[in-house]
């Protein structure tokens, strides 16, 4: 039976700068008590496990953060509150270090592991939601509000059998602070894989409810999902990328066509990675945006890449995803292998 999370709904926005004031200073009052607790609220939000495994989800309205756990360690934080342009998540290897990182230069607008495009929704003006953090309305501020958003709606989770747990999210694509433009779901399948190893069967859904929307991703700077590792886990830092056909790091994987893409480093002498997988039921072929400073994601077919396409009122596009967070390279970490059973559905997840 589903475990309701919470249902969430961001802050509202009204004018004026003492509203906004007094939020920033409730959050820096709530982040400080977050940290002092160890990353846990003093009192648990509602929560929800798996059977038969250490599993176990802590969300907390109140800061606008949600935590799967494994064991005693951090799987993912999800972070979706009112001080967030777009819901991400942040990813942790088995050894516990951040795989991902939620703001950096000289992009601070990359969000972790994220889900954004440039659209237009009719008769109004385009939003890039890729470029959200831009539009904040008070430019000389380092925060909310933002006049282009993702806000998130609602979070539920569920038992889905020994070492797995399936999530829920329900999200709105808001222009002009209050405008929907589109509705998107996100449901997450999660499997524990052993030694800290874990797997999300991620699949992304975009909905024309308000009105017919037209695609505007550009040629270069877009991916369905996206990834931002931390500079440690970079390949100018020692990293390596490796595609599905065997090529190495920007050079050899840019702009290429694959089914799957790994990222992989030794950082304080633990050789981990996150690798991301395009599902077969997705269009293909389709190529990969890879970069050597730490970002990297696929890309829809060419005749959706770059170029403009519609997307009529009512109905929906999807992406399928696999995300493997792996002990070892590449090889160490049979991503190849695993990408097989992912599409087999012979993946099952492992006793911690």
């Amino acid at each position: 039976m589903s475990a309701t999370i919470r249902k969430h709904f961001a802050t509202p926005v009204f004018g004026g700068s003492i509203f906004r004031g007094i939020v920033r200073v409730c959050f820096v009052m709530a982040t400080a008590c977050f940290l002092l607790s160890q990353r846990m609220p003093a009192v648990p939000a509602e929560e929800a496990t798996a059977i038969g495994s250490p599993m176990r989800i802590e969300d907390n309205p109140t800061l606008g953060r949600a935590v799967l756990r494994i064991g005693d360690r951090i799987a993912w934080e999800y972070r979706y509150g009112y001080e967030v342009d777009l819901p991400h998540y942040i990813l942790y290897s088995p050894s516990g270090q951040a795989l991902t990182v939620e703001r950096t230069e000289p992009y601070p607008h990359h969000r972790s592991f994220w889900f954004a495009d440039a659209v237009q929704l009719a008769g109004h003006r385009p939003a890039n939601f890729y470029n959200a953090w831009y539009t904040r309305v008070e430019k000389s501020d380092f925060g909310p509000p933002f006049r282009d958003r993702i806000r998130h709606l609602e979070l539920t989770a569920e038992p889905a059998g020994p070492g797995a747990m399936i999530f829920r999210k329900r999200l709105v694509w808001e222009m002009d602070q209050r405008r929907p433009v589109l509705t998107e779901t996100r449901i997450m399948k999660v499997l524990t894989l052993g030694g800290g190893e874990y797997f999300l069967d991620l699949t992304f859904r975009l909905t024309a409810e308000y009105g017919h929307v037209d695609f505007l991703s550009d040629a270069t700077h877009y991916a369905w999902p996206f990834l931002r590792m931390v500079p440690a886990f970079s390949v100018q830092q020692g990293g390596v990328i490796t595609n599905s056909e065997g090529k190495i790091n920007e050079e050899g994987t840019n702009m290429q066509v694959a089914k799957w893409v790994d990222y992989s480093n030794t950082v304080d002498g633990c050789t981990e990675g996150v690798a991301v997988f395009s599902h077969a039921e997705n269009e293909h072929p389709h190529r990969w945006l890879t970069r050597n400073y730490g970002t990297f994601g696929p890309r829809r077919v060419d005749e959706k890449s770059g170029k403009r396409f519609a997307l009529p009122q009512g109905q929906s596009i999807a992406t399928r995803v696999g995300v493997l967070v792996h002990r070892g390279d590449v090889r160490e970490g049979r991503v190849g292998e695993r990408y097989e059973k992912y599409l087999s559905g012979t993946l099952v997840p492992l006793e911690e």
